[in-house]
């Protein structure tokens, strides 16, 4: 298997779409998300937005390594709103993503079947309505060393065309660089062949 640094996603929230069925409404929202402590604020403002809705199912997955994800509900059937929300997320090959689909009850009861494949749709189309960006997967490296080995370690990361995260000019220096997971071994290799220099993964 070749190593893959790359991931889909999304860089900003999607409009807001509206799915039909049987005189339910269902609104679906798409949203960048790389933590948890993101989901309480983004529903409570679909809350305030939808004040008579009575379900806010959705479904996230978070992470280009080890994917973690969760579905909710919200009150609907047993896995009838957040998997079919989340099996969407996973067609599209998505990850760092919220989902959220908003249901305005419209009276006519829809069954398990007809709920899974509204919730489906809505996410389909929040889906289809998002712009889908390729990223890569970059590893950092903290690299410690002292002032007068700058030239050397500067040197590389031109070569390199490495990216500065930060850096800590003093007389023993501090620089955090990223680069493209697929380069990561030989880049360590690189700075790890070097007299005087340390050089550390951030995880």
């Amino acid at each position: 298997m070749e190593n893959i640094d790359t991931y889909k996603t999304i860089d900003q929230a999607s409009e807001e779409i509206l799915f039909k069925e049987k005189n339910s409404k269902f609104f679906g929202y798409a949203f960048p998300f790389e933590s948890e402590d993101e989901l309480k604020p983004i529903i409570d403002g679909l809350k305030k937005q939808h004040p008579n809705a009575g379900h806010f199912c959705y479904a996230y997955q978070i992470g280009t390594n080890k994917n973690y994800y969760r579905a909710n509900d919200d009150g609907e059937p047993s896995n009838s709103a957040g998997m079919p929300i989340y099996g969407q997320i996973q067609s599209f090959g998505v990850t760092n993503i919220l989902i959220v689909v908003v249901r305005l009850f419209g009276g006519v009861k829809l069954g398990v079947g007809g709920l899974i494949s509204a919730y489906k749709t809505a996410t389909q189309l929040s889906l289809e309505n998002c712009d889908i960006i390729e990223k890569t997967i970059d590893v950092q490296y903290q690299i410690l060393f002292e002032y007068k080995n700058m030239n050397k370690v500067m040197r590389i990361i031109k070569e390199k065309n490495l990216d500065i995260v930060s850096q800590k000019m003093e007389m023993s220096c501090e620089i955090i660089i990223k680069t493209r997971k697929k380069n990561a071994e030989l880049i360590f290799d690189i700075f790890n062949s070097l007299f005087e220099i340390k050089l550390k993964i951030i995880e």
